[in-house]
């Protein structure tokens, strides 16, 4: 069954249905990992984009029951080149065709994504739909459609994915800490690296009030990564200022390093195309150590590297930068309570480079006790 990716510049690709039928609505983007795609999926970051595959084969291992990030696919839609035609992992408990089919998502397959990825690098990342089925309309009208949709300039997209209701993720043998978690798109392999480091997360709403964090007398703070236009996330900014203005150390990754710039003052903007992969490489400004990263964001914070500027709760500064184009990496406060970066350390996939921020947290909370 023939089904074709429209980007809303009228550059089509045509290829073969793939998952569900029907039609996908997003913006297009692209990610370059070569594994991981069932964590790509399910990662809330991605909600509301049409995610083109790099790598060329696609679904070889299957979809397991373990490895999902979220409570189901979180894409809008997915574009691959080669789809594997047999799983084969002893972990597989189906094909990622079915896992499409089974939850709704419309996806394309046998286009030349390296084609699609050129366009990308070249025009940006663009609005596009996915359209597949019996009688698709014709070119045209398929461009109109996806022109109509909406921009992800402006996006509000955090309470989509935030949890309805308050859950715990108790602490793996001795309980050190308490973390309040708010949930702009948490991935569910962030509060497992902090259960293996003694601390037990509360996961919150987004847009709960301050007195759910103060009832918990939490050690800490931390705030999630997310999808969406991070100028948007007025509640979430509103309650890690007041989480600042009492104190708590603040932790933040991905949304959460934009939502935790704007708490100290800083504007973001959005990016051509975005960071998104696991290869790639940042740099912490104190050190000069370069860490390889998993990535997923197409905002960033404004700022250059180094900077340093005056804030309510104390002197801040840019501490991390990307060396392939200079983009705002992480931001702290000098004091040392409030510290994010733009990746994700719980790499889920990805390098475990950084995963000694979870330690750099709990060394903070200690250090608050």
């Amino acid at each position: 069954m023939t089904a074709v990716l429209v980007l809303e510049d009228g550059r089509i690709f045509r290829g073969q249905a793939y998952g569900a039928t029907g039609t996908a609505l997003g913006e297009a983007v692209f990610t370059t990992g070569m594994t991981g795609y069932q964590e790509t999926l399910t990662d809330p970051s991605y909600h509301g984009q049409i995610v083109v595959q790099t790598a060329p084969m696609i679904g070889n291992t299957g979809w397991n029951d373990e490895d999902d990030e979220s409570r189901g696919i979180q894409v809008a839609g997915y574009a691959v080149r080669d789809p594997a035609r047999i799983p084969s992992n002893w972990r597989s408990r189906r094909s990622l065709e079915e896992a499409l089919t089974e939850q709704g998502i419309v996806a394309i397959a046998g286009i030349d994504t390296r084609a699609v990825v050129r366009h990308l690098r070249e025009r940006g990342a663009m609005r596009a739909g996915v359209f597949s089925g019996p009688d698709l309309a014709d070119d045209a009208e398929l461009v109109e459609r996806v022109l109509a949709s909406p921009r992800m300039e402006g996006a509000d997209l955090y309470g989509a994915v935030t949890t309805k209701e308050p859950y715990v993720v108790p602490a793996a043998g001795e309980k050190r800490f308490v973390v309040a978690a708010i949930d702009v798109g948490i991935k569910f392999n962030t509060p497992r690296m902090m259960a293996q480091r003694g601390i037990e997360t509360h996961v919150l709403p987004a847009d709960s009030p301050f007195d759910a964090i103060t009832e918990l007398n939490p050690d800490g703070v931390f705030i999630a990564n997310g999808p969406g236009d991070p100028a948007t996330a007025d509640k979430p900014v509103a309650l890690v200022r007041q989480a600042l203005e009492a104190d708590l150390p603040v932790f933040g990754i991905c949304f959460g390093n934009q939502i935790l710039a704007r708490a100290l003052g800083r504007g973001t903007y959005k990016m051509r195309y975005g960071h998104r992969g696991i290869n790639i490489p940042v740099v912490e400004l104190d050190t000069g150590r370069v860490a390889i990263t998993s990535q997923n964001h197409g905002f960033a914070v404004e700022g250059e590297a180094g900077e340093e500027w005056d804030t309510p709760y104390g002197r801040a500064r840019v501490t991390h930068v990307c060396p392939n184009d200079g983009c705002v990496e992480g931001v702290a406060l000098f004091s040392g309570r409030a510290f994010s970066v733009q990746y994700h350390p719980e790499a889920a996939a990805g390098p475990h480079d950084a995963a000694g921020l979870f330690d750099q947290f709990a060394q903070l909370m200690e250090g608050g006790r």
